[in-house]
């Protein structure tokens, strides 16, 4: 140790920064492994391939679906879209009907000022940058007015384009609910997901939650009753009782 040249103290050596770790994530025990395994394999069961409720017949209508659909329901995107898209099915067409003419169809969902400028920027970088073709990757779909993360996780996860789990608010319930997740933010929520359930039901998982939650395990009043899965609930005891 060096000796300091005041009062003949010994000076502390200066200590290095520790590097920061990352927290580590959270092991799952093996009966909570199983617990997971046989709830998606039962899932499976009840529903091989689970789709968007959203109608679409191509990729571009696919992904102006999703975004008209933000704080709205699918069957109020379906019927809007219905007639939009047999106007208007590709980013050329879109830019040929303009704002305004957009507008006219999308006018009974929230928001359709904003959505109908977005939708038309879209389709103005698809002419310009894609040839008018919808980019089926994340950073190119990410980088379309209107497209955020969400979007972009439902587009590529219905199209079996990469493994993907969508959190709006009936995923984040279910999550919760099913104790596969205890994060508070859709973005933790969908990091726990990606974690815990297994690879071959990843592409399907987005749909499977958000429909048991649509239908089944509600809000306000989850069926546990007919619920297919409520064996394998953990939050079925607070509701039954209720």
């Amino acid at each position: 140790m060096a000796r300091s040249a005041h009062h003949g103290m010994v000076a502390p050596m200066a200590k290095s920064p520790v590097p920061k770790k990352k927290p580590a994530a959270k092991r799952i025990s093996p009966a909570e492994r199983e617990r997971v395994e046989i709830l998606f394999r039962r899932f499976e069961s009840l529903d091989l391939h689970p789709k968007t409720e959203l109608n679409y017949s191509n990729p571009y209508e696919l992904v102006t679906a999703v975004a008209l659909s933000a704080q709205a329901t699918d069957v109020q995107v379906n019927k809007a879209t219905g007639p939009l898209f047999q106007v208007a099915d590709s980013a050329e067409k879109m830019l040929a009907l303009g704002e305004e003419g957009l507008i006219k169809y999308i006018a009974s969902i929230g928001l359709f000022r904003t959505k109908a400028k977005n939708v038309i920027a879209a389709a103005h970088i698809l002419m310009n940058k894609h040839g008018g073709q919808v980019p089926l990757n994340r950073a190119d779909l990410e980088a379309l007015p209107g497209v955020g993360r969400k979007t972009a996780s439902v587009v590529l996860n219905e199209l079996d384009i990469e493994p993907a789990i969508a959190v709006d608010t009936h995923v984040f319930r279910v999550s919760h609910r099913l104790k596969l997740s205890k994060g508070k933010t859709p973005d933790a929520v969908e990091q726990d997901l990606m974690r815990i359930v297994p690879g071959p039901y990843q592409t399907r998982a987005h749909h499977w939650l958000i429909l048991h939650g649509r239908y089944v395990c509600v809000a306000r009043k989850p069926k546990c009753e007919v619920c297919k899965i409520s064996d394998l609930c953990p939050s079925r005891e607070l509701f039954l009782g209720a």
